[in-house]
């Protein structure tokens, strides 16, 4: 079993989309910075016939029925605890290769010798 990673709304829209009122949506995001979103998580399965771990959102209904789909980009802005599978566009090569090295000498890629 692996580990839920919680959704949270940080727009009034989000809330919208999940049948909250706007006005409702917009009391709860001003009152709270983000809202906790109830059956909806991102969690990664091992796939057996692709032999890779993929990121699912996952969705359960009142009834109790389970929802799975691939993991959408925008969702990961919604998560809080994970990394980015497909890292941030912002940030370059060399800063993504160094941040994946783990020795001490790293910092001396750095320094201007």
């Amino acid at each position: 079993m692996s580990k839920k990673y919680r959704l949270f709304a940080d727009q009034p829209g989000q809330l919208e989309q999940r049948g909250l009122s706007r006005r409702a949506a917009s009391l709860s995001i001003a009152n709270h910075t983000a809202v906790p979103i109830q059956g909806e998580w991102l969690e990664a399965f091992w796939c057996e016939q692709c032999q890779q771990k993929n990121w699912y959102y996952v969705r359960q209904s009142d009834d109790g029925i389970y929802k799975i789909s691939l993991a959408p980009r925008e969702l990961w802005q919604q998560v809080t605890g994970v990394i980015d599978p497909h890292g941030n566009p912002s940030v370059g090569e060399f800063t993504r290769k160094n941040s994946k090295q783990l020795s001490c000498h790293t910092v001396n890629s750095f320094y201007c010798l």
